[in-house]
């Protein structure tokens, strides 16, 4: 069987060292050694002034939108996981989309003013795939409207863009740690501020509010990243560099055999230092994704919907319509895209795919 992702496993023993190190210290929370050591080693890895490593993904997501939107309209994207628009509706916010372009499949910045209210208080846009949105055109708007960006970012580990690390842009950022990523603790994630009083902010509201063991500094939760969440991130990040390589191998082998007369390849925005995170190809019509789709699973290979459905069509978003989100949404798969995805594999992938389009 080939599924859409393989989880990177790091080996055992070193995973088992690291874990040792916890059971050594006795001490399993509350930011202990193997926590610090990891949010340094990432520092450096990503080249960003700030990270806190978090206990998953989403919860970066609502503690930004608890501290930036204020209950207010947040202009977002409908091609994202549902995690994007489910933590704002969740912060009882209330989600306002802007269509994407056709062609980055991010947030489309030339219909963002259009979309703002005096209710607005932030825009959340998502880096698809690990592709960048303009930032820069999105932080002119930002400004010019007194609004707070946030960028979900999850796809986006060792992304770089204009030579700068993808979680420098915006009022913050988040990542997702998740096993199916490509640094992963299991479970987790990340969130980044420039701000040094907005970093001290989302820390203390990650940690229930705590200033100190006896003090609050106001409202928080729990967001903290365990020691055996930290032990796999130890473990893993040194196969990162290989784990980047790897990937970009099939991805060039698909990029090099795909047919791509009826099919469309996600175009990476210029000055992008990208990560390999996924593959998406864009069918013409629903039918012909069904029709890859179906002679995959035929063959025991199991591509993704990534993102189906298009978000404003989901009940809890009551959203407008998306023409163009709604279309690539029914029209994209991404192929199978690991280390260690054979290139026997990947060319019996390639195979289905392009017979199926004859």
């Amino acid at each position: 069987m080939i599924n859409v992702t393989k989880t990177f496993l790091p080996p055992i023993n070193e995973y088992n060292q690291q874990v040792q190190r916890a059971w050594d210290n006795e001490w399993l929370t509350n930011r202990g050694e193997l926590v610090l050591e990891l949010e340094e080693k990432l520092r450096t890895y990503l080249s960003s002034t700030t990270i806190l490593v978090t206990n998953n993904g989403t919860i970066p997501l609502q503690i930004a939108l608890k501290l930036l939107a204020n209950k207010g309209e947040v202009i977002t994207t409908p091609f994202s996981y549902a995690a994007t628009s489910a933590a704002i509706v969740w912060e009882n916010c209330t989600p306002v989309f802007v269509d994407i372009d056709p062609e980055y499949l991010t947030i489309d910045e030339t219909k963002i003013e259009a979309a703002i209210t005096n209710k607005t208080t932030a825009i959340l846009a998502t880096h698809v795939f690990g592709n960048p949105c303009n930032v820069i055109a999105i932080e002119a708007i930002a400004k010019k409207h007194n609004l707070k960006v946030i960028y979900d970012a999850a796809h986006c580990f060792g992304v770089k863009y204009n030579d700068k690390s993808i979680f420098d842009y915006g009022d913050v950022s988040t990542c997702s740690f998740h096993a199916t990523k490509l640094f992963h603790t299991g479970e987790g994630g990340a969130m980044f501020a420039k701000n040094k009083d907005l970093q001290h902010q989302l820390f203390y509201s990650h940690n229930f509010g705590h200033n100190g063991p006896l003090a609050f500094h106001g409202l928080g939760i729990n967001g903290k990243m365990s020691e055996l969440q930290a032990a796999m991130g130890l473990a893993v990040l040194p196969y990162i560099d290989t784990i980047i390589n790897e990937r970009k191998k099939v991805v060039d082998y698909y990029n090099d055999k795909l047919d791509f007369s009826k099919i469309q390849g996600l175009k990476i925005r210029a000055n992008t230092v990208w990560n390999y995170s996924y593959y998406p190809v864009i069918f013409e019509n629903e039918e012909q994704l069904l029709l890859v789709q179906k002679a995959l699973n035929e063959n025991q290979i199991f591509p993704r919907r990534y993102f189906y459905p298009s978000l404003n069509t989901i009940e809890y978003t009551n959203g407008l319509a998306m023409p163009i989100s709604e279309s690539i949404a029914s029209r994209i798969l991404c192929l199978p895209l690991y280390v260690n995805l054979s290139v026997t594999d990947a060319a019996r992938i390639i195979t289905l795919v392009n017979k199926s389009l004859c």
